[in-house]
This record gives C-alpha cells, sequence and structure tokens, in this order.
C-alpha cells in the first residue's frame, strides 16, 4: 500500500483569498485551449486570431453551466436538493460532469459558428485536439482533492483516501489522468499530424475518450448516490456508449464526405 500524499486542495491562504488546485487545473487546460484557437484561426476561418477571445469565454460559459446542470440532475439531485440552494453553484467543490461539459461545448460552438460564420467541425477538431490537457489536469486535480476515488483493491499500489474508508482503494484518478491526458494527447496529435479529413480528429477524441472512460469505470468506485444502474453498468459507462454511437457515425460521415483537412478555410 502507498500512502496517500495528503496535498492541500488550498494552494495558498492569503485572507479571503484561497485559490484551489482544482481551479488552476481548469485555467491551464483553458489556456492551452486558448493557444490552440488563435494558433489554427485561419484553418478555422475565424474572422481575426484576436476573435478567440469571445469564442473561448462562450465555449468556457457553455462547460461550465451544463457540466454543472448534468452532474446535478444525473448524479447528486436529491443531495443538492436536500442542501442549501446556494451549494448548486458551488463548483469549487467539485461536481462538474464530463458528458454534460462535452454537451455545453457543442452547443456553445454552434452557437459561435454561427456568430462568426466559421465552420463548426473545424472549429470542434481544434477543441478536440486540446481537452486532453484540461482533462489530466482536472483527473490530477480529483486526487489532490482526495475525490472520485476507486474500487477496493489488494494491488501494491492501493491507497487509503480520507473519504474513502479503511480500506485501500485504485488512485483510479490517475489511471484516468494517464489515459484521458497523456495517451489521448499523443492519439490525437497523431491523428492531426496526418490533416486528415475534417471531422476526424473530433470522431477519433469521442471514441477514445468513451473506451478510455468505460474501461476506467471498472477500477473507479460509483458515486454513492447513484451507484450501480443495471447489469453492473454505471452512469459513466452508460452515457460514455452515446459517445460511441455518435463518434462512430461522425468519423464514417467525415471519411465519406468530409471536407479536406489541407485546405485553409475560405475567407467569409
Amino acid at each position: 500500500m502507498i500512502n496517500y500524499p495528503q496535498i492541500d486542495p488550498v494552494i495558498f491562504r492569503l485572507g479571503p483569498l484561497q485559490p484551489r488546485w482544482y481551479g488552476l487545473m481548469y485555467l491551464c487546460g483553458f489556456l492551452y485551449a486558448f493557444r490552440l484557437l488563435k494558433k489554427y484561426s485561419k484553418w478555422i476561418g475565424l474572422p481575426s486570431p484576436e476573435v478567440a477571445d469571445s469564442v473561448l469565454a462562450t465555449l468556457v460559459m457553455g462547460l461550465i453551466v451544463t457540466a454543472r446542470i448534468v452532474y446535478v440532475l444525473f448524479y447528486n439531485l436529491s443531495e443538492t436538493l436536500a442542501g442549501p440552494w446556494w451549494e448548486v453553484f458551488a463548483i469549487w467543490h467539485g461536481g462538474l460532469a464530463f458528458h454534460g461539459g462535452l454537451l455545453g461545448v457543442v452547443l456553445a460552438g454552434i452557437y459561435v459558428s454561427r456568430k462568426y460564420k466559421i465552420q463548426w467541425r473545424r472549429l470542434t477538431d481544434v477543441l478536440a485536439l486540446a481537452t486532453p490537457v484540461g482533462l489530466g489536469l482536472g483527473r490530477i486535480a480529483n486526487f489532490i482533492n482526495g475525490e472520485l476515488w476507486g474500487r477496493e483493491t489488494t494491488v501494491p499500489w492501493g491507497m487509503i483516501f480520507p473519504t474513502g474508508g479503511p480500506h485501500p482503494r485504485h488512485p483510479s484518478q490517475l489511471y484516468e489522468s494517464f489515459l484521458e491526458g497523456v495517451v489521448l494527447y499523443i492519439i490525437l496529435h497523431l491523428v492531426w499530424r496526418r490533416r486528415p479529413k475534417v471531422g476526424v480528429v473530433s470522431a477519433t477524441f469521442l471514441l477514445c475518450y468513451a473506451l478510455f472512460r468505460i474501461s476506467m469505470e471498472f477500477f473507479r468506485e460509483p458515486d454513492v448516490q447513484v451507484g450501480f444502474l443495471f447489469w453492473g453498468i454505471t452512469m459513466g459507462q452508460l452515457l460514455s456508449t452515446t459517445m460511441i454511437a455518435y463518434g462512430s457515425f461522425l468519423l464514417w460521415q467525415s471519411l465519406t464526405r468530409g471536407e479536406d483537412g489541407k485546405k485553409d478555410a475560405k475567407a467569409k
């Protein structure tokens, strides 16, 4: 058994100012996405690189709002309703569902694509390329917070988490950080370098993330307020199957009818 490192979730304390690792990790992910939006602004079809500021702000808002809504509705509805009303907005305690965040980015992406007359699928390809950074860092933040730990285990690297009971558990947050962060980053960038048809990178992201998430759910303890659904399936696995379905359709459509990804977007 390896001792849990007991890292303080708060980076430093300066009176009421108490920045947390959770927020810092998300900020780093957003900054990387911003960098890619500016770098590939011409390929996406943005009117100018400066528009990336407004695009990212809209995407972040959509991500946070729907990630919180989906978490509350699918993972924590009864507990949230039983607590004080302001807990609905307490995202600094965690409680952001990835699948909800993905939905929010899709909806916000459609909005900004219409507003700025840019190509939506090119935008989603660049965002997919950026996402593993935020995912990997976010899972590390989950580990620091001592949340979303794994199932009980006898492996030598099992850890006893502060809120996970007396038995060692899989540090599944680190497993997910490696697969959803490092491995997914490498896969997507290898695909991107080949400059495939538009939409292929997005489809690859959906399929790989879903497969990684489904496999990691076998090591991760289901949320106590949700538990297992049917046939031992978790909520994360159920929601990820929709990503496989859409990712497969998007991959087929992109390969058969997709736009050439080697060309810059036409000026609007």
